[in-house]
């Protein structure tokens, strides 16, 4: 199969969607690479050295988007990308469809065939290509929250590990899943006083026993949500419906009791957000105050350790990239995993919580495929 990955262009989006390592795999399997020009350079990785693993350098994502079969990529496609997908293209990138109306419409009038990181699934009902970057973006989330607490950064001048007779920082993280994990386990290295909120009552077992008695764990209710932010110095957003746009927990009336200079941190900004205030950023921009907090909402996070995650993505994405080009359409028939990465198919919408996010039909692949 022709497999192509063009530059990413999202802002200060510095990732790329193979590695040179990976490109290797993929011509050891007898695939042909297609890298537009300076693809790599954001990780450090020249023409070069893509051409040493066996790939096709072309001057233009024209020319990536014209000759390949299969586009692999690291995040969703910009207006100038979706307007070049085709019927019968495999699209294999991060999506996050259910609050981009725009991109879901692009994509269904395309006839493409796009699976989502994000929502391919593993046999122990995880989410393996997302988890590498919300494990990123969860320990990003802390330092931003530190850079962000800065005084000349609007924030209350708070460092978050405190300093001898001087109290740590107190971090409130909304959703015990992979991102509040690591961002609790970076604030709480960090000596912050830590708190994770969490709706499990299993997960909030395991989070107990993972961390030993250093972050404190609470049932997330409405009335624990109010009452750990209000006392809270940052709020680490880290919640996940798989594929559906992220419930609103935080809404703007509640910012009027947080402690001024406090600030959010939304990592679920890929999925809308889990703050009613919160809106996408960049990381040329990445914060803004609404009622003294500071929000802090970029929607590509990792993109700012571009080696670190397309190395990480890469060792998740590589098995399933390659059974896509080895087989196909017939690889997400065959493969559970795969079929439930399986966002839009031929003008259709195949993933149910993203249809419904939409109000737009849903047709389940057997139907769509049939």
């Amino acid at each position: 199969m022709k497999v192509g990955v063009p530059k990413e262009i999202k802002t200060h989006e510095y990732r790329v969607g193979l590695t040179p390592g990976a490109v290797r795999e993929y011509v050891a399997a007898g695939h042909n690479v297609l890298i537009e020009t300076n693809a790599g350079a954001g990780i450090g990785a020249t023409d070069e050295n893509y051409r040493k693993a066996g790939a096709t350098i072309v001057g233009s994502p024209q020319e990536v988007f014209a000759s390949s079969e299969m586009i692999v990529k690291v995040k969703e496609p910009q207006p100038s990308e979706w307007a070049q997908l085709r019927e019968n293209q495999i699209l294999f990138t991060y999506l996050h469809l259910a609050p981009d109306p725009e991109q879901a419409k692009g994509l269904l009038e395309s006839g493409c065939t796009a699976i989502a990181y994000e929502t391919v699934a593993d046999g122990h009902g995880g989410l393996p290509l997302l988890a590498p970057m919300s494990e990123v973006a969860g320990r990003l989330a802390i330092e931003a929250a530190g850079a962000a607490l800065r005084r000349h950064a609007g924030g209350r001048g708070l460092l978050i590990g405190g300093v001898p007779g001087v109290p740590a920082a107190r971090i409130v993280v909304v959703g015990g899943g992979v991102v509040g994990t690591h961002a609790a386990r970076m604030a709480a290295g960090l000596s912050a006083e830590v708190t994770i909120l969490e709706r499990s009552i299993p997960r909030l077992r395991e989070l107990d026993e993972l961390f030993e008695g250093r972050v404190r764990t609470r049932f997330s209710t409405m009335d624990a949500v109010e009452e750990e932010i209000f006392a809270a110095d940052a709020v680490i957003g880290a919640v996940l419906v798989p594929g559906a746009s992220a419930p609103k927990l935080v809404s703007r009336g509640m910012l009027s009791s947080m402690r001024k200079g406090s600030v959010i941190v939304d990592v679920a900004i890929d999925q809308g957000g889990c703050f009613e205030t919160s809106r996408p950023t960049t990381h040329a921009d990445p914060t803004y105050e609404i009622d003294g907090v500071i929000h802090y909402c970029v929607a590509n996070m990792p993109g700012a350790v571009p080696l670190t995650s397309s190395q990480a993505l890469n060792n998740a994405t590589l098995p399933f990239g390659l059974a896509l080009a080895g087989k196909g359409f017939a690889a997400v028939l065959e493969n559970p995993h795969l079929r439930a990465g399986l966002n839009v198919y031929r003008g259709q919408l195949t993933y149910k919580a993203v249809a419904e996010s939409l109000g737009l039909p849903f047709s389940p692949i057997e139907r769509a495929a049939a």
